[in-house]
């Protein structure tokens, strides 16, 4: 991401709910226009370094909200976690170039990687998308059943450490190796860990994908 905003300002949370365990949606009243996939940084303080977040509401929707989980070991969830509606947190302008179309594109998802799809989804640019999420446990689908509304069946749901029926059993990787005839045409837009983004460009290179085409937000 660059041209990162150094400004943080004082908001009021009117959202905080936790949508799986451990895993929050947070938002607060939307204060500027952005594209759907860009990021904004948030901090409890404006002593502490803030961390950065996709953005998973929609351009138009009252409230920026934003998906996060809580890393045990970390200093800001932890903290953000025990906030509550009409409690402060700091934000920045959205940002980024992680920058939803409407044209035609896969979404490809780990984990709360999913969140600027959502906002991408929400914003009205799934006409021509597939999306594809993977998690390692069956409740870590966040956002399943609206996704699976929205969507039908161009949405397609991975679990690498449990089975049920509809879901396809193993890695993102395993589904997108598995697929063919992939167009050089479209875009493809990849949001996770390093690893996951890194082996998927790969693969979808291997495929025959434009580098160009590939988009990627890294999640650390």
């Amino acid at each position: 991401m660059n041209t990162q905003p150094t400004e943080l300002i004082k908001e009021t949370l009117t959202r905080h709910d936790e949508i799986s365990p451990g895993v929050f949606v947070i938002g607060f009243a939307r204060q500027h226009d952005f594209t759907p996939g860009q990021a904004i940084k948030l901090g409890i303080d404006e002593i502490n370094a803030p961390r950065i977040y996709s953005i998973c509401s929609g351009n138009q929707d009252e409230e920026l909200c934003v998906l996060y989980n809580i890393k045990e070991d970390g200093f800001l969830t932890p903290r953000l976690s025990k906030l509550k509606v009409g409690d402060s947190v700091f934000a920045s302008a959205p940002y980024g170039t992680f920058l939803g179309t409407d044209e035609p594109a896969w979404w490809i998802a780990t984990g709360t990687g999913i969140a600027p799809f959502r906002s991408m989804l929400h914003s009205g640019l799934g006409q021509h998308a597939m999306l594809v999420h993977g998690v390692r446990h069956l409740n870590q689908f966040y956002f399943e059943d609206e996704l699976r509304g929205d969507l039908g069946k161009n949405y397609h749901r991975c679990c690498s450490a449990e089975s049920a029926e509809g879901i396809h059993y193993g890695r993102v990787t395993a589904f997108l190796e598995a697929q063919n005839g992939f167009s050089k045409d479209w875009k493809y837009y990849i949001c996770g860990q390093a690893t996951m983004a890194v082996e998927t460009r790969d693969l979808l290179i291997s495929k025959g994908i434009p580098f160009g085409n590939i988009i990627t937000e890294i999640y650390f």
